[in-house]
């Protein structure tokens, strides 16, 4: 059952208050040719985009596959390496600590052993100093509080090839190659209803820090918080916002975000910029891909079979405009393959591909 937070501030603007006066949209990264075609209403990515999963991919602690912990995901050490493929732009979760702080980190909860027990917090709750205490530290000879994760279930360490440091939004901006988007998920839980002006006040301690460091660097913005995307959209006009969905992988008490058509709605109606959605729920109703892009909408996608090229590939095929994806290096260069170009009706391969895409 959802929790509702009890958290109030006098100080929020009211969102008709917020500056209304129209921005130009900026999709794509220094890799791509500037400008976009926003002829017909349309808001057209010019090319088939890779965006790298929390940087050079997630972590997946459990796994046999090393490419799947290599580097420590959302960290600066992962975004730069990821910045060595020809990615467009890298996806990051951004939360707001308890003193206003944007830091990038992607579950709800931070864990960690003390005393022999596991014990969690929640990363809106803590302080900056409380969430840098945590895994590797910022000055050698220090040591962190031992960082763990739930996974699969079960809590183990989060033991990569490659470790560390948490960072905050504003260092990526500053310390990350600038020839990279960013694709900033606005990240709240699932399961907790939110005070609407809770919201608009963690939306602009976000937009402060965006609007101080972006400079020409490319932003999107996205949210699996239906409310969050309709704010953040209201909040400004310079850079897309974008409805993310599990596409019905999971059901959830709001209705907007149980399937793939009901996020295509909340998009249109919100006058959002564009859908992310899982994967298989684009391959359960691919038709849904043309009454998307029919409504002015942009489409991209997440999800394990984005580390397949033939998943990749069919997605080009259906006019998907783009993937998240965590075998950076493997999918960037099937992608470049693509790019060679596929011409006429491809809806038999399509079919095709999908159903062996499904059978993995």
């Amino acid at each position: 059952m959802a929790v509702k937070t009890a958290i109030q501030f006098s100080d929020i603007s009211h969102l008709d208050q917020v500056n209304d006066t129209p921005a130009s949209l900026a999709l794509h990264a220094t890799r791509l040719p500037t400008g976009l075609d926003v002829s017909n209403g349309r808001k057209i990515v010019p090319k088939f985009m890779v965006v790298g999963h929390r940087g050079h991919g997630m972590n997946v602690l459990q796994s046999t596959d090393k490419r799947m912990k290599t580097y420590k995901e959302n960290s600066i050490l992962s975004f730069n390496n990821a910045a060595n493929h020809p990615l467009d732009f890298i996806e990051f979760d951004v939360q707001v600590t308890k003193d206003n702080t944007p830091v990038i980190f992607h579950d709800d909860f931070i864990l960690s052993e003390e005393n022999g027990n596991i014990v969690e917090k929640r990363i809106t709750e803590l302080t900056l100093d409380e969430f840098f205490s945590y895994g590797p530290q910022r000055e050698t000879g220090q040591t962190g509080k031992t960082l763990m994760r739930k996974s699969n279930g079960k809590i183990v360490g989060w033991d990569v090839e490659v470790d560390d440091h948490s960072c905050t939004l504003e260092e990526a901006f500053q310390k990350v190659n600038p020839c990279l988007g960013f694709n900033i998920e606005l990240k709240f839980d699932d399961y907790v209803v939110y005070e609407h002006e809770y919201l608009i006040h963690v939306l602009q301690v976000i937009l402060k820090v965006v609007h101080e460091n972006a400079l020409e660097r490319p932003i999107i913005f996205s949210s699996f918080q239906p409310d969050v995307a309709l704010i953040m959209k209201k909040l400004q006009h310079k850079y897309p916002v974008y409805f993310l969905t599990n596409g019905g992988n999971e059901i959830f008490t709001d209705v907007r975000m149980n399937s793939l058509e009901e996020a295509k709605k909340h998009a249109i109606s919100g006058g959002l910029d564009g859908v992310v959605s899982e994967v298989r729920g684009v391959f359960r109703n691919p038709s849904v891909v043309r009454e998307i892009k029919e409504s002015n909408l942009s489409l991209l996608t997440y999800g394990k079979l984005n580390n397949i090229p033939e998943a990749v590939h069919v997605q080009y095929l259906m006019g998907i405009e783009g993937v998240i994806v965590d075998l950076v290096q493997e999918i960037t260069s099937a992608v470049e393959v693509l790019k060679t170009g596929v011409e006429g009706d491809n809806t038999d391969k399509i079919e095709l591909l999908i159903s062996q895409v499904i059978q993995h």
